[in-house]
């Protein structure tokens, strides 16, 4: 049996339902009866729209958000699917703090759940920086299936290193 990097935190029990869709090749199917089809937010101009929807709707009281755009440098290797960055700049006598946030490109054609958990996930970062209790908190707050999503992209990214990309989602 192969190793699930992106499930090894997960019970035994789930590894083996998830080696079992690996070895019969039906974790295609599982995801795609789940998430049929990919979002259309493909530039950094709807990206940033996007994210900003999501800030005012969900984090009205936060720091405005600067900046958003896909990165092609951010690769999952790097334990990576988005960051954020807290600039701050002097300026003249006041200190200038800019929030980005930064998508890596590959979730340009995923279902619109996954690359709403990772906005979220970045967006809380906001507010929390540590992954604690009050940042999935939050985190489930601004999207009610944020764990079962998390999940769900984990199983992506597992068949990503089995199987390549899905076809159906480009």
């Amino acid at each position: 049996m192969h190793t699930l990097k992106y499930l090894n935190h997960y019970p035994a029990q789930v590894q083996t339902q998830v080696h079992k869709l690996i070895e019969t090749k039906s974790l295609s199917a599982h995801l795609l009866k789940k998430y049929p089809s990919s979002h259309s937010i493909t530039n950094d101009k709807t990206l940033f729209s996007y994210v900003s929807e999501i800030k005012e709707r969900t984090m009205k009281k936060s720091s405005p958000l600067s900046k958003t755009h896909y990165d092609g440098k951010i690769h999952v290797i790097n334990n990576a699917l988005g960051t954020h960055h807290f600039i701050s700049r002097v300026q003249g006598s006041k200190l200038k703090a800019k929030n980005e946030i930064k998508i890596a490109s590959m979730f340009k054609n995923v279902p619109q759940e996954f690359l709403e958990m990772i906005v979220v996930h970045e967006l809380a970062h906001f507010k929390e920086k540590e992954h604690n209790k009050a940042f999935y908190k939050l985190c489930e707050y601004m999207q009610p299936s944020y764990h079962q999503i998390e999940f769900d992209l984990r199983l992506y990214l597992t068949h990503m290193d089995f199987f390549g990309k899905l076809s159906d989602w480009n």
